[in-house]
């Protein structure tokens, strides 16, 4: 299983990144605020507009350490990375099937077998877990209903039916979504998804942890030799990893969703944490933004035995673990892709 090395965050959106030997230099206003080995590394997030030196960008595609561009608010531009090393074999099968509907169906099907599913036991536990604070009859309900959805969706045989019921499975979740926040009411409360611009605290949090997910689950496709932006469910389009997309649908829940919930519930998060624009938008302070990305960092080096390989690693490498079961059944090695059933 691959080593999890460290990834840098840089969150002050008027930092230059500049090579120096095997060291990434930190600059801002010709000041040298950091240096920091590379070898220690798989990935840098930057946010802001300032940029990389192309000599840094060019080492860092040579050794498979991925730079992520985003915006200061946290919304994906561009992603560096070097050339495909993987089998050319296996991107060839993976255009082949992407083109063939029933087989992106058979391949799409476990993905949202896997985000039900886990969203389901992500209720389950909360009644056993507190009984108490939350209406056990209503949550209950919704996930008989949630097993009902998942019965529908093993039966599907097209891409349309599929994407109906991910969206029923997502409207049930939704509406019992705010009553697994337990904290802070006045502050974080939860109506619907929003997110070109998130609209309030929660989808603020939900879209920056998304984003942060994504990235991840496209340097893991990236590295077993998957092309992240062509994808089974997701329709190419360009610009967009749906291939990532794909496979995150499995960890949305069990793991961006329990972050978050996790930040507010722990009072790790407050008003002040929070900015509102002109339009409308909610965006992170930058400050806790760093608090959020520390968090990020801490939950992804906790570790679980994952339900197929019976292996305990860590969260920040389920991506991988799931983008190896994906190439392995594309292999022909499985006779069917695996999704990731957390309980």
């Amino acid at each position: 299983m691959r080593k999890l090395l460290n990834t840098l965050f840089v969150t002050q959106s008027d930092v230059y990144l500049s090579l120096d030997g095997d060291n990434i230099v930190l600059v801002k206003e010709k000041e040298k605020l950091g240096r920091l080995p590379l070898h220690n590394l798989e990935g840098i997030v930057t946010f802001g507009y300032t940029g990389a030196s192309p000599a840094l960008m060019g080492y860092c595609a040579e050794r498979n350490i991925s730079i992520a561009f985003l915006t200061k608010n946290g919304r994906f531009l561009a992603r560096v990375i070097g050339k495909s090393k993987g089998n050319v074999l296996l991107r060839k099968k993976q255009y082949q099937l992407s083109e063939d509907e029933v087989n992106s169906v058979r391949i799409s099907r476990n993905f949202i077998v896997g985000k039900v599913y886990n969203n389901k036991w992500m209720i389950e536990r909360m009644t056993r877990n507190y009984p108490l604070r939350i209406d056990v009859d209503k949550f209950k309900t919704t996930s008989k209903q949630l097993s009902l959805i998942l019965d529908e969706i093993k039966q599907c045989e097209d891409l349309e039916s599929l994407r109906g019921w991910e969206g029923q499975a997502a409207i049930v979740y939704n509406k019992v979504f705010d009553s697994m926040i337990l904290q802070q009411k006045d502050v974080f409360s939860f109506r619907l998804r929003t997110r070109r611009p998130p609209l309030d605290n929660v989808n603020a949090m939900l879209s920056f942890a998304y984003t942060l997910l994504a990235n991840d689950t496209s340097a893991a496709l990236e590295t077993v030799g998957l092309d992240a932006y062509v994808g089974f469910m997701h329709q190419d389009r360009p610009g967009r990893a749906s291939l990532a997309l794909d496979i995150m649908e499995e960890l949305r829940g069990v793991l961006a969703d329990k972050f978050v919930l996790s930040l507010i519930n722990r009072k790790e998060v407050t008003e002040d944490s929070f900015l509102k624009k002109e339009n409308g938008a909610v965006i992170m302070t930058e400050e806790a933004r760093k608090k959020f990305l520390k968090s990020w960092q801490m939950k992804k080096q906790e570790t679980i035995t994952h339900p197929f390989l019976g292996e305990k690693i860590s969260w920040g490498l389920v991506p991988y673990a799931q983008s190896l079961l994906l190439a392995r059944y594309l292999r022909g090695d499985l006779d069917e892709y695996p999704p990731f059933l957390w309980k």
